[in-house]
């Protein structure tokens, strides 16, 4: 059912603190119609102006929920991470309603766990997350990153000395380093792709994916 679901599918969004209100600020942004709710009615009052449509409930309560329209939506995100026994008895009240396509915010491993078995379909740690990233951009090596499964990452960041001056093919990028420069960025200029003949230089940015580790070795090359 969740795979057809359409990519303009009204979102509820459960909790207004700062992940849930920046999940349902962008949504907004992004032309989405958001429900956002929270039993507080001073953050609910905060961001009456700024999303589509926001409500104060308990949605603890599967009654509210249900007197909401909960049940109606597709897609539900909760936000609820302060709390894990609210963001637990949140989760299972729209697993309950059956909502197709639940995203769930989790502040451990164990937390996430929990709400995987229960029936979450999506499980979100930001804050692991963003000390993730945090922690590979600290040395200055790096620009900007974002990981994906499997070690995977995808990374902003000024191209290592020994790379400048040589194009993709002479530098051996891929075989010595196991590394894809996918793109440059020259100054004044946008970003485009990169060939195996790009030339890179000393006031390049590139992006560079590949195994998290080989782009941590790859990145320290401009250190030697």
């Amino acid at each position: 059912m969740a795979d057809r679901i359409k990519h303009d599918a009204p979102v509820l969004v459960i909790g207004l603190g700062r992940f849930g209100a920046a999940t349902a600020g962008q949504l907004d942004r992004q032309g989405r119609e958001v429900l956002a709710i929270d039993s507080d009615e001073g953050l609910v009052q905060k961001w009456s102006d700024r999303v589509t449509h926001t409500v104060q409930a308990d949605a603890k309560n599967i009654e509210a929920l249900r007197q909401i329209g909960a049940a109606e939506f597709q897609i539900a995100v909760v936000a609820v991470g302060s709390s894990i026994e609210a963001s637990v008895l949140i989760t299972a009240n729209l697993v309950d309603l059956e909502v197709p396509q639940i995203w769930a915010k989790a502040i451990s491993r164990s937390h996430g766990k929990i709400l995987e078995r229960i029936g979450a379909h999506h499980v979100i740690y930001p804050e692991a997350e963003a000390g993730e990233r945090v922690a590979h951009l600290v040395s200055g090596r790096m620009l900007d990153f974002i990981e994906f499964d499997d070690d995977f990452a995808l990374v902003k960041m000024f191209p290592p000395k020994p790379i400048r001056g040589l194009n993709l093919t002479e530098s051996g990028v891929r075989t010595k380093y196991h590394v894809t420069v996918v793109g440059v960025k020259s100054p004044g200029k946008p970003f485009t792709y990169a060939t195996e003949n790009t030339v890179v230089s000393d006031h390049d940015l590139i992006i560079v994916s590949g195994n998290e580790s080989d782009i941590e070795t790859f990145a320290a090359l401009g250190d030697r």
